[in-house]
């Protein structure tokens, strides 16, 4: 589309908008009729540790939005000459999990607890056991539960529980709803209706007797599919958004969803014996199973599409977080000997440098573990470098083992699916932060993994992407249409991204690294003990 049929379409509404409240960035992006980016807006932010919880406060959740927003009308208003006023259909997509909790007055109980918490083992572990079914520390019910067990005064209060996807949708709409894939990570999902799991809610209801006035039922979201109606943009949620009053009311919304339902939609990846792989702060694989697990693992997530089919899921708290400050502390190095190079390329060129690396990083040890790690039983993490004297300690040894690290918590759980439930896959499409230096973060975890990654050229646009495909979807299927068909047919024909193949020689040097990895447990673990 060229410009001038792109600024009618502004004007027309025959847009879509999605927006991605990520670990480290809340980004916008709106899409055309032939669902290509048009516009884009960001917003950069990070959470806190308040307390010992990871944490956001809802003042920054709405501030990041109206900036986002704010942004992504001025790259409208500056690329097409028009104000962004309308759009077909708008997705609001949020990191999944969490703990977020109202009273009836609408009040917030206590600070969001996020996905990177690591403070629900009892809990977990407790309700793992209980329903047969793997109930990870970060997910809601989790969260919900260890607060029962801790006896916290506000639980009596709780009249509404959601994520923050739900949270914002809500704010916007006025309807307590989620996708199924979000609500998939509150509480366990019957993928063969689509609803909360009648007989573990029923397990549930007997583990807290008569304890509060509410039952769980009533005090969660309810769930949508893809591509049913989730409400619409009323007058209140338009200026949330918007504070300058240009952005209309009346905007229908699809349902609300996490990070792993919109990576899977932007990979195209929600069909059965399909996977990708999503590297941000946090790093995971979901692959669409054709059937379920013959058993029940602890380090995989059973989680559902968009659309309700079952995703084993296995997720990594620790991904690029270490990795990104290491690459600031390289950027101080090059400002103070007044070496001028943007954030873009200082990336570029360290990745790149890990490609003239030793294959095994030459002997270095390192522990990306900024938070607790489940996959491998730290309830909290130490970012840790070693070595001894023998290594070779060089910059491409280095930033080969940073990019290994990111990768290694992400191996162990994968090994489950492969080894054990002898899952395969012909390749994994990838999509996130690690991935946009192009060929190096292919390269590296399809060593680590030893399946092709492939990446497509819409792979750095991600969640935001995804959500806004959803409100697409939304839009414009015709009758009886599947989101399986209509991306396929309609948004991905012909695409299926640029693969690369595991090279043997980095398959030997990631088996050299992780055992070293393995064995260094101990290490991390003395860190985690003493340093406080």
């Amino acid at each position: 589309m060229d410009k001038t049929a792109i600024k009618q379409a502004i004007i027309d509404g025959k847009t879509s908008l999605g927006i991605e409240l990520g670990s480290t960035r809340i980004k916008a992006v709106l899409i055309g009729e032939n669902h290509v980016p048009i516009a884009s807006g960001g917003h950069d932010w990070e959470n806190q540790l308040a307390d010992g919880i990871w944490t956001y406060s809802l003042d920054d959740v709405w501030k990041g939005l109206q900036n986002c927003f704010r942004n992504l009308a001025t790259d409208v208003q500056n690329s097409y000459g028009t104000a962004l006023a309308k759009t077909g259909a708008i997705g609001i997509s949020a990191m999944m999990h969490g703990y977020l909790v109202f009273n009836k007055d609408e009040k917030q109980l206590v600070p969001f607890r996020t996905w990177r918490n690591t403070i629900t083992e009892k809990a977990a572990a407790e309700l793992t056991e209980k329903f047969n079914f793997a109930i990870p520390q970060r997910w809601t019910i989790a969260h919900l539960y260890q607060a029962i067990l801790n006896n916290e005064s506000h639980v009596k209060d709780i009249a509404f529980i959601t994520t923050l996807a739900g949270y914002v949708h809500y704010k916007l709409t006025g309807k307590k709803v989620l996708g199924v894939g979000d609500a998939s990570g509150v509480f366990p999902v019957d993928s063969t209706n689509n609803q909360y799991h009648a007989k573990m809610l029923e397990i549930f209801g007997t583990l807290t007797g008569s304890s509060f006035d509410w039952k769980l039922p009533d005090i969660l979201p309810a769930i949508l599919n893809a591509g049913e109606a989730a409400g619409t943009l009323t007058e209140e949620g338009a200026k949330l958004l918007d504070p300058s009053g240009t952005l209309q009311s009346g905007i229908p919304l699809c349902p609300p969803e996490g990070d792993a339902g919109t990576g899977m939609v932007a990979t195209n990846s929600v069909a059965e014996r399909t996977g990708n792989i999503s590297a941000g702060t946090s790093i995971f694989v979901m692959i669409v199973v054709e059937k379920a697990l013959s058993r029940v693992y602890p380090e995989i997530d059973m989680i559902t599409t968009p659309s309700g089919r079952p995703v084993a899921l296995v997720h990594c708290n620790n991904g690029t977080t270490d990795l990104d400050a290491w690459i600031k502390l390289f950027g101080e190095v090059a400002s103070v000997s007044e070496s001028k190079i943007d954030k873009p390329r200082l990336y570029d060129a360290l990745y790149n440098k890990a490609l003239e690396a030793d294959a095994d990083g030459g002997g270095l040890l390192l522990f990306n573990y900024v938070a607790g790690e489940h996959i491998t039983g730290f309830e909290q993490g130490r970012p840790l470098f070693a070595r001894t004297p023998e290594s070779r300690f060089t910059l491409a040894n280095f930033m080969r083992t940073l990019l290994f690290s990111t990768t290694a918590s992400l191996r162990l759980g994968v090994n489950i699916l492969t080894e054990k439930e002898n899952v395969k896959l012909d390749c994994l499409l990838g999509h996130g932060g690690l991935f946009k230096t192009k060929e190096v973060g292919q390269k590296i975890m399809a060593a680590a993994l030893n399946i092709p990654v492939a990446v497509m050229e819409s792979a750095g646009e991600g969640g935001a992407w995804g959500i806004a495909l959803l409100a697409s979807y939304l839009q414009k299927k015709q009758g009886s249409e599947t989101l399986e068909s209509y991306l396929a047919e309609k948004v991905f024909a012909g695409n299926a991204g640029e693969k690369i193949e595991p090279e043997e020689k980095d398959i030997q040097g990631f088996r050299e690294f992780i055992k070293r990895y393995t064995e260094g447990f101990p290490i991390e673990r003395a860190a985690v003990d003493h340093l406080k």
